[in-house]
């Protein structure tokens, strides 16, 4: 039978810091809006890589965000968890520049925030945004098949993607 089970703050931080992709959620004028995005953690910070445009304009409104990460392999075999944090534009060059590294480093074509545009009413200047978020609180859930005696996926270790 699988069970799910709440991790625990070192199983949080591994997980966040072994996927690099989740779900944005921020909100302006009670309008949710959520958003995939590729991102990195070091551990303290979690570092998001945008352009200009509705997300930027919603986070500037509102740094208040929630992100959300999962790994799925299946229906009983996931772990997710859950970052409520407040996101912080980085204006100085020097941490503008490290976060970068970072972030390219899980995604060196960052996509899809710097891509080709359609060619309508509606193009613009590819202007860089990148947040630093300070995680207030962070949560995960995951399954574990006790019956099996497998172990959550949470708990193995999956070669990095290649890109």
């Amino acid at each position: 039978m699988v069970e799910i089970e709440e991790m625990n703050d070192d199983e949080i931080r591994e997980t966040l810091g072994r996927l690099n992709y989740a779900h944005l959620a921020c909100c302006m004028d009670n309008l949710p809006y959520v958003v995939p995005v590729h991102y990195s953690y070091d551990g303290e910070y979690v570092y998001i890589y945008t352009t200009e445009g509705k997300k930027a304009e919603m986070v500037s409104a509102n740094p208040e965000i929630c992100l959300q990460a999962e790994d799925v392999v299946n229906n009983e075999d996931w772990v997710s968890v859950i970052v409520f944090g407040r996101a912080e534009q980085l204006m100085d060059e020097g941490e503008r520049s490290s976060a970068l590294d970072r972030i390219l480093e899980v995604n060196p074509r960052l996509t899809p925030a710097v891509s080709i545009r359609w060619m309508d009413s509606w193009v613009r200047e590819n202007v860089e945004v990148i947040y630093r978020i300070r995680p207030r609180k962070m949560t995960g859930r995951r399954t574990v098949d006790r019956m099996r005696g497998r172990e959550p996926v949470a708990a193995r270790t999956r070669p990095p993607e290649v890109h």
